[in-house]
């Protein structure tokens, strides 16, 4: 199902083939979906391609050796592995630059993904995120009691992660 909303147009496509006019966009956002991209290089290249001159690309990610203030990395250690098969920053760099972008910036950012930690463990959903989903049952449940004792020893400490916000044009 296609999500709608009024004022809003969903296009049917990929990172490699936007259904876009060349140059038609002021900026590109890509959240947390760089390790689902089929062609790296392409959507960097399809990017420039329909984006105006100077226009930047936020990458809002989780990068390899970048992921250890990541909730699911501290309470579930495990989901690390699937991190480091992430591309990361320098590929990323690497690819946009062959496509004409320059690194502006890299902050990491905070992202409060629950009022409490203990929201956090009674919101997840493992079926929705692609790192939960790869651990083994063992995996899941110890992660998810590491959670809860840690919600149970801070009731009121908030649910933050931080990832990066990196910057091209």
């Amino acid at each position: 199902m296609i999500p709608t909303s009024p004022g809003i147009d969903v296009l049917a496509g990929t990172a490699e083939a936007l259904p876009v006019p060349d140059a038609c966009a002021d900026a590109a956002w890509l959240g947390s979906v760089l390790h689902h991209l089929a062609d790296l290089e392409a959507a960097a290249r399809e990017l420039r391609r329909a984006l105006r001159p100077g226009a930047p690309v936020l990458i809002r990610n989780t990068f390899p050796g970048r992921s250890d203030r990541d909730l699911r990395v501290r309470f579930f250690p495990e989901t690390a592995r699937s991190i480091d098969g992430y591309p990361s920053v320098d590929r990323v760099c690497a690819a946009f630059a062959a496509a004409g972008f320059a690194r502006v910036s890299l902050r990491s950012l905070p992202q409060q993904s629950a009022p409490t930690l203990g929201d956090f463990a009674d919101g997840l959903r493992r079926d929705a995120d692609s790192k939960l989903r790869a651990l083994t049952d063992i995996e899941y449940a110890a992660g998810l009691t590491r959670l809860r004792a840690a919600a149970a020893a801070a009731p009121e400490e908030p649910a933050v992660s931080w990832m990066d916000l990196l910057v091209l044009a």
